[in-house]
């Protein structure tokens, strides 16, 4: 099992939540690619809408992949996305600042966010626990 982060503006994240799926660094499939089935996903969001949303700094969403490869859905004639299909657990939005020194993948509290400019990255068992945890505790 591998744990992931998902960098998605929350309503992107709502629209996906309501769908069962999510999209990953402007539709390219390369990220989506390498999930597999039962891997978990928290979803953060730096703002409410993309590209120009008001600032939010949270973490909003946290789910399983549930199928078995990445598909391409055509959303408008000039933009097909992939998607895979997730299963979303029922969460609370927690900001990530409580949690910047709890976080392994932060290297530099400073510059906490630069490893959202990735979009979608991989994480550790340890670190997917702290926001579970913040995500489900509240």
């Amino acid at each position: 099992m591998t744990y992931w982060v998902n960098t998605v503006s929350r309503s992107h994240v709502e629209r996906g939540m309501a769908g069962g799926f999510t999209q990953a660094n402007h539709g390219k499939p390369h990220m989506l690619r390498r999930m597999e089935r039962g891997d978990w996903i928290a979803f953060y969001s730096p703002r409410t809408d993309y590209p120009d949303g008001a600032t939010l700094q949270e973490f909003t969403a946290l789910g399983q992949v549930s199928d078995d490869e990445a598909y391409q859905v055509e959303m408008t004639p000039d933009f097909h996305p992939w998607r895979r299909n997730v299963d979303f657990v029922e969460v609370s939005p927690a900001p990530i600042r409580p949690l910047l020194e709890e976080l392994d993948f932060i290297e530099d509290v400073r510059h906490w966010g630069q490893k959202f400019r990735f979009g979608v990255f991989e994480i550790d068992q340890h670190d997917y626990e702290v926001i579970r945890a913040a995500l489900t505790d509240q």
